[in-house]
């Protein structure tokens, strides 16, 4: 990984590599910066994404553990999971994963509340 780029910079081109198709190199990008920054949540949650969207979702729900691991209380994280576990057959663990995506997007509502009521004027 060049020393010039940052975290977030690598996070972002790999980001921008799978958004333009190139979904190895995303991977290959990601892998290099966990080598790194192996706690870097937003790196295992790029991760996640790119395997999920390629359909390993062995890969995915090794990363998407990973980053929960890291952040137990994330909302994409705990959302990311649920997909995973429904698209594996485990009807449980997607539930469990969903209902605390839940629980946390109430919180996030409560803690936000002008946020919140924003968003259902836009809808």
């Amino acid at each position: 990984m060049p020393e010039d780029q940052d975290l977030a910079t690598i996070i972002e081109d790999a980001t921008f590599e799978f958004t333009m198709g190139d979904s190895a190199t995303a991977v290959a990008k990601l892998d290099a910066a966990l080598s790194e920054f192996p706690e870097s949540f937003e790196a295992w949650h790029a991760l996640t994404e790119v395997h999920y969207f390629e359909k390993d979702y062995q890969q995915a729900l090794a990363a998407a553990e990973k980053a929960h691991a890291l952040k137990p209380d994330d909302l994409l994280i705990n959302t990311s999971l649920s997909r995973i576990w429904v698209e594996l057959g485990d009807k449980e663990k997607a539930e469990k994963f969903g209902a605390q995506a839940k629980m946390l997007g109430w919180k996030q509502q409560l803690q936000n509340p002008e946020e919140a009521q924003n968003g259902f004027e836009s809808l």
